[in-house]
């Protein structure tokens, strides 16, 4: 049974092969699929190799060991923390952005005019034109001791908060970043929402509650479940945020990484953290997704 399984996964995949390089489309698209491999795939290689390389050694795989990962599993080295750290912030930053995109996003579809509705998505697009620690950096002179909040508060006879250089100020910063990359597939999901259903909705009598579970939060899923995708990978993998504004008051796995492959020189301890990472992120995004309908958030199966 087995192999009549291996033997049908085989045919099925020479199938697959021929009509890439057989057909004009597959031919076309071969530069894609180089720049892919190069781009993406054999750095991933690379990466994967070296996490298996003893440590502290630069040629690939010249000796294959497993003690890089008996390193960052080891409860004494405390690399635990920093994947701690890294996925709490993720899932504070990923829910907070949630419920904080989902009314902007319905203000912008539904109350905004299309004209006013652009003038709004620029101006939050509008800072990513800017270098992220220059922003930051911005930040830090805004809540630096003598800075512009604490002024202001002595000038109303208080005194500014100490929130700078704090796990807090972290997450700030994180929804600072992010909030585009949450907002806009969020626009994009409540914008499928039809209103002709909203209005029907009250006219049969359903609450604005019951409106909001049953019709909007199930057709605007889609934009909602891709910006908190997007929001969770790029807020578990970002290190600025920390560095700057948290002033490693705690320190993230991307700061750790960052220190193997340079002060360390260890670049298979840091190419294990990075698969370790990798491989962790994806079996949580796998554990909530297998939970989820997808074809029915997608709009595959009713």
């Amino acid at each position: 049974m087995a192999s009549y399984s291996l033997a049908k996964f085989g045919a099925g995949l020479e199938i697959r092969l021929r009509a890439l390089f057989y057909s004009v489309g597959g031919r076309c698209a071969l530069p894609i699929y180089l720049l892919f491999v190069i781009g993406f795939v054999a750095p991933l290689l690379l990466i994967i190799g070296f996490a298996f390389t003893e440590s502290h050694s630069f040629s690939l795989l010249s000796s294959f060991s497993l003690g890089n990962f008996g390193e960052i599993f080891d409860p004494s080295s405390g690399i635990w923390k920093s994947f701690a750290w890294s996925l709490l912030f993720a899932f504070i930053v990923t829910i907070a952005l949630a419920l904080i995109c989902y009314p902007i996003a319905v203000g912008m579809v539904r109350i905004l005019g299309k004209k006013w509705a652009s003038l709004v998505s620029l101006l939050f697009v509008f800072p990513l034109f800017i270098s992220e620690n220059v922003r930051l950096y911005g930040w830090v002179l805004f809540f630096v001791k003598n800075g512009i909040l604490d002024g202001t508060m002595r000038l109303l006879g208080g005194e500014g908060p100490d929130l700078l250089f704090t796990p807090e100020l972290t997450v700030f910063g994180l929804i600072y970043s992010y909030l585009p990359y949450m907002l806009f597939p969020t626009v994009l999901g409540v914008s499928l929402v039809d209103k002709d259903l909203l209005v029907a909705a009250r006219d049969l009598g359903a609450s604005r509650l019951q409106t909001l579970r049953e019709i909007e939060l199930p057709l605007a899923m889609p934009g909602i479940v891709i910006g908190m995708l997007l929001t969770f990978v790029l807020s578990a993998g970002a290190m600025s945020e920390a560095k700057i504004l948290g002033g490693q008051s705690v320190i993230v796995l991307t700061h750790d990484i960052d220190i193997a492959f340079t002060y360390a020189q260890n670049w298979p301890l840091g190419a294990a953290l990075a698969v370790s990472f990798t491989v962790i992120v994806a079996l949580l995004i796998y554990a909530v997704f297998s939970r989820l309908d997808i074809d029915r958030i997608l709009g595959g199966k009713r």
